[in-house]
């Protein structure tokens, strides 16, 4: 591995900047199902760290499904688990973009704090973390096209600390920067009301779709995100298809 150490040892940001390290290796493909990964000396040299700090990650990472570790003979990335995805994540930008439209960004608002007993439910949490609270709009040709509110939970994500989010779409980031393995949909019906209608200018009992997604790892979420549309400005598509060759019946 050509990532350079820290001559830290048990130190929390290594033991994260450790394990996303690996976590990208195998999610991007760079480390394909059956690799056997760097045994624990060569972690330990690498990022300067104890055989303790590299077992801690390693047995995450076996917890959550990503590394098989097999008694003598070392660490090997899993298979695939098989899945069927249901709705992808989109990247509103590229969304809007792709049909040829311009888009604009909006921050509203951010907060930096201690989670609420209401991000505690929304991101899985077991104990109060800090977290970026996010407001932001997207436009497409000028129009709002989608109202977007978003908690990053900095302790499964702590990079985002450093991010610009005035400048930055946090969707676009997080796509491009963190890997997951699971999401979870909800989608609903909701009229606009005085806030949501303010912002999308929209009058107060149009109908509105609320998607909201929850992804993260395992245990507690990376982030929870609200986004809210204008009825008939947005639709989702699911495909699917019979597992394993089995012929698919109408339900």
């Amino acid at each position: 591995m050509k990532t350079a150490g820290r001559k830290v040892d048990a130190d929390e940001p290594l033991y994260r900047r450790m394990r996303l390290d690996i976590e990208r290796r195998i999610l991007s493909g760079e480390w394909p199902p059956g690799h056997r990964i760097p045994v624990e000396h060569e972690f330990t040299s690498t990022y300067k760290c104890s055989r303790m700090t590299v077992n801690k990650v390693l047995s995450g990472l076996a917890d959550a499904g990503l590394i098989e570790r097999r008694r003598r003979a070392g660490s090997f990335v899993s298979a695939p688990r098989a899945h069927a995805a249901v709705l992808e994540i989109p990247d509103i930008q590229s969304a809007i973009q792709s049909r040829g439209e311009d888009y604009r960004y909006e921050l509203l608002a951010e907060r930096r704090r201690l989670s609420t007993r209401e991000d505690m439910k929304d991101l899985l949490l077991a104990a109060r973390q800090r977290v970026i609270h996010i407001q932001c709009r997207h436009f497409a040709n000028g129009v709002p096209f989608t109202i977007e509110e978003r908690l990053i939970n900095l302790a499964e994500v702590p990079e985002a600390a450093t991010v610009d989010f005035s400048v930055t779409p946090p969707g676009t980031w997080l796509l491009a920067f963190v890997p997951w393995l699971e999401a979870e949909h909800r989608i609903l019906a909701r009229q606009a009301g005085q806030d949501w209608g303010a912002l999308l200018n929209l009058p107060q009992d149009t109908a509105c779709l609320v998607v909201e997604r929850r992804t993260r790892r395992t245990g507690s979420a990376l982030t929870y995100v609200r986004q809210i549309f204008q009825g008939d400005r947005y639709f989702l598509t699911a495909r699917f298809a019979p597992r394993d060759g089995a012929t698919g019946q109408s339900r």
